[in-house]
């Protein structure tokens, strides 16, 4: 069974930073695409920043372009979102994704995605 789980949330100033971590259960992390989605109440979830399998391959919502970037590290099992230049709007549950798409290129939809964690919650104080 997949599992997924985010850390690294928490309480931060605008202009700060953070890096939210998601370790996976996958023994063939590789073969995954993945994925970071957030959401606040009221409103769809919303994507966030995508990574393919090889790591070639990377995608972010305009809102967030310039200032996130994903990594990820295959031998850890785990995948990585370090946010700069925090704004109050990024506010939000963040999610980590992931799913075993023979794809190379990742989606950017949440049904693209079949599993994922918890979430973390990111709140920027203005």
């Amino acid at each position: 069974q997949v599992q997924l789980g985010e850390s690294g949330g928490g309480l931060v100033q605008a202009g700060g930073s953070l890096r939210l971590s998601c370790a996976a259960s996958i023994r063939t992390f590789s073969r995954y695409t993945v994925a970071w989605f957030r959401q606040v109440p009221g409103k769809e979830r919303e994507f966030v920043a995508a990574l393919s399998r090889s790591g070639g391959y990377t995608y972010y919502g305009d809102s967030v372009k310039g200032r996130f970037t994903i990594s990820r590290d295959n031998a850890k099992n785990s995948v990585y979102l370090q946010m700069n230049s925090l704004k109050s709007e990024d506010t939000a549950v963040y999610y980590c994704a992931a799913d075993s798409t023979s794809a190379i290129v990742p989606g950017t939809r949440v049904g693209e995605y079949g599993y994922w964690g918890q979430g973390t919650q990111v709140t920027v104080s203005s």
